[in-house]
């Protein structure tokens, strides 16, 4: 169970700065990248959402930054409420939503209440080599109308699962922020098997490394 029920509650807890920071980047498409459990609450997925979203998509992460357990920095997907990811969601029409689990085995989980998204990223990863699933188990099917993924202006949106296993094949050393600099041939084919899936809905292909971070307060 998780320590915080909502961002207010870790907010009184938890130093800004110290043991938690926000990151966003302003896109241009309506599409929106979020991690909500970032940096080493569930490692990887900060980067994995930054590539993705590249220059062309908003940007969104709350990262533990402890020295030890960030864990207990985990607010559930139907319970965040950070303002500054309350107001991306307000204004994005598609949301991607990534997250890590704790499996060994190398597994993709795709869930959330957009079918043929859901549908058609799949099928991008499918042809890069990657073998998703779709609403493959009760815990990560994201179909709950509340939950981050689907408050965008169209009511549904996409919910990625990356098993830790697979994260880890995607850096030199998953565990350090470092290791997680130096990306593998398989983020960047995972990267852009989503961006190729999002192509569709009208933007033009960039470079996957951002050019810096706005820090956000």
């Amino acid at each position: 169970m998780d320590r915080y029920t909502s961002f207010k509650d870790l907010q009184e807890n938890e130093v800004e700065g110290t043991d938690y920071r926000i990151r966003c980047r302003a896109g241009r498409t309506g599409i929106a990248l979020l991690c909500i459990h970032g940096g080493d609450i569930e490692p990887g997925t900060s980067e994995i959402a930054d590539g993705i979203a590249g220059h062309d998509h908003t940007y969104y992460a709350l990262e533990g930054t402890k020295d030890a357990g960030n864990k207990t920095l985990h607010i559930t997907s139907t319970a965040f409420d950070e303002p500054c990811s309350i107001e991306i969601l307000s204004k994005s029409e598609i949301i991607v939503s990534i997250h890590g689990c704790s499996e060994t085995e190398e597994a993709v989980h795709i869930g959330g209440l957009d079918q043929k998204l859901k549908v058609r990223i799949a099928k991008k990863l499918t042809e890069r080599g990657f073998e998703p699933l779709i609403d493959s188990h009760s815990r990560f099917r994201g179909t709950d109308q509340g939950n981050v993924c689907n408050l965008c202006g169209r009511g549904m949106g996409v919910q990625i699962e990356l098993s830790r296993g697979l994260r880890r094949r995607m850096f030199k050393d998953l565990a350090t922020m470092e290791g997680r600099k130096l990306r593998t041939e398989v983020f960047y084919r995972f990267v852009f098997a989503v961006r190729d899936a999002l192509r569709p809905f009208g933007f033009e292909s960039g470079p996957v490394e951002s050019d810096g971070w706005d820090i956000i307060r």
